[in-house]
């Protein structure tokens, strides 16, 4: 990994970090309440109006690349767990790495795992009392029709 790349990654976890306290949120409104207050001192005039709007602009831009660089990490992190344990069982081991597939090859994917959900679905049926039990019924019948149409003509 690149320099840039690891100081931007410092960077973004430190600031996910901080920005996700209560103590960031507690300064976040007392900034508002200070631009508030002083909105009579400067008349509400457009440029006290145009601070609050252009630092909020500017927090909100590069929030998202932190937040979005954050979620990437994590979205990789719980994926190579997630293969692992599926290396490691009894599981179908073709499904390590399927979040590269495209999403009707996923689709199809979901399709065939559904086709197992309607028994499942029965028997917790038979376990539930009788409001649940309407509910589950229905998921089923919903799960089996889903499971029998293609996932093309779905989508």
């Amino acid at each position: 990994m690149s320099n840039l790349s690891q100081a931007f990654s410092h960077t973004a976890s430190a600031t996910s970090r901080w920005t996700g306290r209560p103590s960031a949120f507690l300064l976040c409104c007392l900034i508002v309440a200070v631009w508030g207050a002083t909105g009579p001192l400067f008349h509400y005039s457009d440029t006290w109006q145009l601070v609050i709007n252009t630092g909020t602009t500017i927090v909100t831009f590069l929030m998202v690349f932190l937040i979005q660089n954050t979620q990437n990490r994590d979205n990789a992190a719980v994926q190579a767990k997630l293969d692992e344990l599926i290396r490691a069982s009894k599981a179908k081991n073709e499904f390590i790495g399927i979040e590269h597939l495209s999403d009707e090859e996923l689709d199809d994917i979901l399709t065939e795992c559904e086709r197992h959900r309607p028994e499942v679905l029965r028997r917790a049926e038979q376990r539930a009392d009788s409001k649940r039990r309407a509910e589950i019924s229905e998921a089923r019948k919903q799960a089996t029709r889903r499971a029998r149409t293609p996932a093309r003509k779905r989508a």
